[in-house]
């Protein structure tokens, strides 16, 4: 397993103007990241702890999980612009050994209970494999 705490673990170093935009994106979220918070917040999904906004690398994922090495990313209709560097984001992530997940917000809105079975399907996942890597 690949030690993250460089880049997504308390003592990292984050520059400050990342730091400054994960506190606004947290005081600006959008409708689904606010429904989706409410589901993964104070361990409330099979008692994994998720972050929002929070800062890896020179990214700021939307919601992370340590444990699990998890990225959750919500898209909107500006995404549709973005593709290439969603693209190439999600491949950094995977090559530091990170799984990324994407949902739409409209899916966040609309199949709430899908999304949160996916999720959770990764984090069992994840986690089962990482206590075999342990053993």
């Amino acid at each position: 397993m690949t030690d993250l705490s460089h880049l997504s673990g308390r003592n990292r170093q984050i520059p400050e103007a990342l730091l400054i935009r994960a506190r606004q994106l947290r005081q600006q979220q959008t409708c689904s990241e606010q429904m989706l918070w409410e589901c993964l917040r104070a361990r409330r999904l099979n008692g994994a702890k998720f972050r929002r906004q929070h800062n890896i690398g020179q990214f700021i994922a939307d919601f992370y999980c340590h444990e699990a090495r998890l990225v959750i990313e919500l898209d909107g209709s500006i995404h549709q612009s973005r593709i290439k560097q969603d693209t190439e984001r999600d491949a950094w992530m995977q090559a530091c050994g990170l799984r990324v997940l994407r949902f739409t917000n409209e899916g966040v809105q609309n199949h709430l209970e899908s999304v949160l079975t996916e999720i959770l399907g990764q984090v069992s996942k994840s986690l089962s494999l990482g206590e075999r890597d342990l053993g």
